[in-house]
């Protein structure tokens, strides 16, 4: 006797609920994402075999160009706002409010702190096609005492990094250094890539 072969029905499964959830995902993670502000300078890091990772969060990064001029960056508008107003205070400069906000939002600074007013008037597009001076870190007018002594006040338990391109002038890195040792400071990061073979 021969078997009776059932005809075999397709699954039919409507895919609309799951295109909805991957559009909601989509949707989601496009708004929340923080994109990386723009870098005024860009540094070529030496290498080394150190697998360290510096965090996100409460970092003070010093970079130092291959001009030897010196940047100044620390994470978070409430400290960058912080910091402007202790700088404005012992200084005598004083910010407006635009000028505030548009200085919050800088990710680094390298200008002396007289320049910064005009610096900050100007629009973002504009700001772009300025050479920044660097923050004067030398021993006649170190100005990037200042900022370090205010940032740590702001955020003491931030860790200290200094990124300097691998063509820096020593005698610059020598002077970041020795501001950090004049304010007792003797635990930072050196920034590096990773070498080339490192697993």
């Amino acid at each position: 006797m021969a078997k009776v072969k059932v005809p075999r029905k397709s699954v039919k499964m409507d895919m609309t609920a799951m295109c909805d959830v991957g559009f909601l995902l989509l949707t989601f993670f496009i708004l929340t994402t923080s994109f990386k502000p723009d870098e005024p300078l860009t540094v070529d890091t030496p290498t080394s075999t150190s697998k360290f990772q510096l965090p996100d969060r409460d970092i003070i990064l010093i970079q130092v160009s291959p001009e030897g001029k010196v940047y100044f960056g620390i994470d978070g508008q409430p400290n960058r706002l912080e910091i402007l107003d202790r700088i404005s205070e012992k200084y005598g400069v004083k910010f407006s409010d635009k000028q505030k906000h548009e200085f919050s939002l800088l990710s680094t600074v390298g200008m002396p702190i007289a320049g910064l007013k005009s610096y900050l008037d100007k629009e973002p597009f504009e700001r772009k096609s300025i050479k920044q001076q660097g923050i004067p870190a030398d021993t006649v007018r170190n100005e990037l005492y200042d900022w370090l002594a205010f940032a740590r006040m702001t955020n003491p338990s931030a860790r200290i990094a200094i990124k300097g391109d691998r063509s820096s002038n020593y005698e610059i890195m020598k002077n970041v250094i020795g501001t950090l040792q004049a304010q007792n400071i003797n635990r930072f990061n050196l920034v590096t890539g990773l070498e080339a073979g490192t697993k």
